[in-house]
């Protein structure tokens, strides 16, 4: 059977398994809803019935990005949520996106390497355990990866073939992707840095900056109305800081008495926690905020919503051992591109980095680390190809020695 057909085949064979796993998982499970999950459903059946867009309160506020809240009122119409339950809907519409995200993880793979460095990824992708749990949690994980992905590809076309449309598609997707995780919002800059430093063409790269600041803004820009009419602000994303205020606890000990918080907002509190801890503690606050954090954010897989009984994606292995093993080669991968930096799949690396470096910022979980892991999967996949090709030639050379 020639290549050209075998890869559809197997790319369609992946799809299903990945289909199968997902599906299976949130139809055979119950489902735990955490407190993230309930206030999300309190706050979308109060925009249905009330017109009040606020999260944690009965007043208007900007605590959260509309985009996951919208995309759950979307699904809660749709499925008459007043006579039905609407969570299995929500769920399984995340199956669907969770099985383009493994779709466009081939895809990009396979353009930044070839189409067995895609499949791999692919199958990886389809089977690594936290992206089938996530299908499960009421929660942003989901969403942000299909956005994100979207907007890596955009931002790679713009690298490959820099067109006006390419440069605001990328800017729109990365909207789409803050209004869902806004955190994201500094890869703006991060991903035109890196052009340039690829390019060494300045007008070209702030040409295609400012088109994807366009259409980052008219993403963005119905939110920014709405804020500004409504709270008589401007809101750049979101006003809730408590992640930020959280993540200058040590270690998470939320009682060590550092400062006097009373009477403070949350941000105050956090700059002086700061100020004092890294003028008294130092040593203390940099290993926090450096391999302390970075324990927090990778050293366990994102189990999702939580669900009893317990399913094992893959029977027999522990899914902390799978997650281990792409981190390590993943480290090992990016070394290697950067080595050679000037590859568009180093921009990857540029952003699991980036991404990584914004999380240090905030509090630590390992649910975090769920949106670096297709990125990193796809370097492992694109390293392992060309080591794959390297070792092959090598051999073939030596053949042809002994041969000789």
């Amino acid at each position: 059977m020639k290549r050209s057909k075998i890869v559809p085949i197997v790319l369609i064979a992946i799809l299903l398994l990945a289909a199968y796993l997902r599906i299976d998982f949130v139809r055979s499970v119950a489902h735990v809803m955490p407190h993230d999950s309930i206030n999300y459903d309190l706050m979308v059946r109060q925009l249905l019935e009330q017109g009040v867009y606020a999260y944690k309160d009965t007043s208007p506020n900007a605590r959260v990005t509309p985009g996951y809240p919208l995309f759950m009122a979307a699904i809660y119409w749709l499925s008459d949520y007043q006579q039905n339950d609407p969570l299995p809907w929500v769920r399984m519409v995340q199956v669907m996106l969770s099985l383009l995200s493994v779709w466009m993880i081939y895809s990009i793979t396979r353009r930044l390497s070839n189409a067995a460095g895609g499949l791999i990824a692919a199958f990886l992708a389809a089977i690594y355990p936290p992206f089938v749990w996530a299908n499960g949690a009421i929660l942003t994980e989901v969403l942000g990866i299909f956005l994100l992905l979207g907007h890596v590809w955009a931002q790679l076309r713009v690298y490959r073939a820099p067109t006006l449309l390419s440069a605001l598609a990328s800017g729109i997707l990365l909207g789409l992707t803050v209004l869902v995780r806004p955190e994201f919002l500094p890869l703006i800059a991060v991903n035109y840095l890196f052009y340039w430093l690829w390019k060494r063409n300045a007008k070209e790269v702030l040409k295609l900056l400012a088109l994807s600041i366009i259409g980052l803004a008219l993403v963005l820009m119905p939110w920014w109305i709405r804020n500004a009419v409504t709270l008589d602000e401007w809101v750049l994303t979101a006003t809730q800081s408590n992640p930020f205020k959280a993540g200058t606890y040590p270690y998470k000990n939320y009682d060590d008495g550092m400062v006097d918080e009373a009477g403070k907002t949350e941000m105050e509190v956090a700059v002086e926690r700061l100020k004092t801890g890294f003028s008294t503690q130092p040593w203390l606050f940099i290993k926090w905020y450096t391999v302390g954090k970075l324990s927090y954010l990778y050293a366990h897989v994102y189990y999702g919503g939580g669900h009893a009984p317990f399913y094992n994606v893959i029977p027999g292995l522990h899914p902390d051992r799978i997650h281990h093993a792409l981190l390590v080669l993943g480290v090992l991968a990016a070394v290697v591109i950067l080595r050679r930096w000037r590859q568009i799949s180093a921009l990857l690396v540029v952003i699991v980095a980036a991404i990584t470096l914004i999380r240090l910022g905030f509090v630590p979980e390992y649910r975090y680390n769920v949106m670096t892991m297709p990125l990193i999967i796809m370097i492992d996949c694109i390293v392992g190809v060309k080591a794959w090709q390297w070792l092959s030639a090598r051999r073939r050379l030596h053949m042809s020695k002994i041969e000789g």
